[in-house]
């Protein structure tokens, strides 16, 4: 390698006579000029500091690439472990939902800073996730600017991330699934949130093995157990038919419009084991109302919240398909008709929006799940007693899913029936409910003395 301490820094172009506007850092190594383009002014800058600051300390430049030699080896072993990170979000965009792309992006934010060089200057964590945040791991077209703080970190991950063929080394992997076992305040992350997390660097590594950069996934060579994760129904959360009918109650006395609006789009978590989202879409279009006897809910679209970064129209809310189905697949759900009256009477009384929902906000927007929480630990309140308040019993509206699946199955209802109202395959609804409603224990024993004196 011939290197040379004569450098000679020029000024930045701005190129417009293109698509996408350049920004193109000039400057001479040994006589020759170099040059490297941008697509924003504040990453040629940075880059051009690094040099400044590189021959300011009198290092060595490399006369072929004109860069300093501390900056020669990111440059020069192929592809990043960032530019990786950068190119699997953006293919997946898409074909993503919302939440999916936020989960690939906060597995993301732990591996990327962390499967980097001992590079110096580095920028401090949350500089880091911010600028992958906002920036770095969302399409081009809506990019914000970026500020001093945000390009001096991109660029910094831009020289520092690990050369994708450092990841076929144990101890760089090991490092990777270091950083996802913590949260970023160090403390050991939930068993979930690392199991998500390490299933999106597996695929990520797939996504390698199919650009040829690996022949095999180098994760499957890593003997590494996730932690175990909670799969089942804690019965301590469900409630019985009386305790759900008393938080019902006690859910319109929770303010003057939050709580009278949501104690319907409750009675669907629990009449219907509709998902939040599913009941938060819900239309009258949707629903058959009969004055008397049963009703009919055929659910076609869910209505999920997510960070409007992630969303397609840059709202909290949009409709998607029902989870686990295909566009426009349904699901006929039909309902008892305690819940056709409260819808009945909700729609008598709120209308609906112009798009035919059912639940909504006084302006038609749709209630937040903090809006949710908020009514619903204050109905739990009027309705428990504190014991009852202080225990997880009912601790989220979702808990009221589970006790309507666990209620249907208590009730004898056959189990394809019950997978196929809730949403779920039978294999799922076996492994995850089980018969734990609160308040019947007494009943149960009672039911096997019985069984044990004939």
């Amino acid at each position: 390698m011939n290197t040379t301490y004569d450098v000679k820094l020029g000024a930045i172009q701005h190129r417009t006579d293109r698509d996408t506007p350049l920004f193109i850092a000039r400057w001479r190594v040994g006589g020759k000029p170099k040059s490297k383009s941008f697509r924003t002014k504040g990453l040629a800058n940075a880059f051009m500091s690094d040099l400044r600051q590189a021959a300011k300390t009198g290092e060595e430049f490399d006369l072929a690439t004109g860069l300093p030699v501390s900056m020669l080896a990111s440059a020069s072993s192929g592809p990043t472990f960032f530019e990786l990170a950068q190119a699997y979000v953006l293919r997946r965009w898409s074909t993503s939902a919302p939440r999916t792309r936020e989960t690939d992006a906060y597995a993301l934010l732990s591996l990327v800073p962390a499967l980097v060089a001992d590079a110096p200057r580095r920028p401090t964590a949350e500089d880091l996730r911010e600028v992958l945040r906002t920036y770095a791991l969302i399409p081009e077209k809506r990019r914000p600017a970026l500020t001093v703080a945000q390009t001096a970190a991109l660029g910094w991950l831009e020289r520092a991330s690990l050369p994708l063929s450092e990841l076929k080394e144990p101890h760089v992997l090991r490092t990777g699934l270091a950083a996802i076992s913590v949260t970023f305040a160090g403390t050991p992350a939930g068993a979930n949130t690392v199991r998500r997390k390490r299933a999106v660097l597996h695929h990520l590594l797939e996504h390698a093995v199919e650009e040829k950069v690996f022949d095999s996934n180098p994760l499957d060579e890593i003997k590494w157990t996730a932690p175990k994760a909670v799969t089942v129904v804690d019965p301590r959360t469900v409630v019985n038919p009386i305790q759900a009918r008393q938080l019902l109650d006690a859910v319109p006395k929770v303010g003057r419009r939050r709580g009278p609006r949501l104690r319907a789009l409750f009675a669907c978590i629990y009449y219907a084991a509709l998902r939040p989202e599913e009941a938060a879409d819900l239309r009258l279009a949707n629903c058959t109302l009969p004055q008397t006897g049963w009703g009919l809910i055929v659910l076609e679209k869910a209505r999920p919240q997510a960070t409007k970064r992630w969303t397609d129209s840059g709202q909290t809310h949009e409709p998607r398909s029902l989870k686990h189905r295909a566009d426009k697949e349904t699901r006929e759900i039909p309902i008892p008709p305690v819940l056709v009256a409260m819808l009945r009477e909700h729609v008598a009384e709120f209308g609906t929006t112009k798009d035919g929902r059912i639940f909504s906000t006084r302006t038609g927007g749709t209630y937040s799940s903090s809006a949710h929480s908020y009514v619903w630990q204050e109905a739990r309140k009027l309705a428990l007693t504190p014991a009852q308040v202080a225990s997880s019993l009912a601790a989220r509206p979702y808990d009221l899913r589970h006790a309507a699946v666990s209620l249907w199955l208590n009730a004898g209802v056959p189990a394809p029936e019950v997978a196929k109202r809730a949403g779920h395959s039978v294999d799922v609804l076996l492994r995850v409910y089980a018969k734990c409603m609160d308040g019947q224990q007494e009943q149960i024993n009672g039911k096997i003395n019985d069984a044990l004196d004939t």
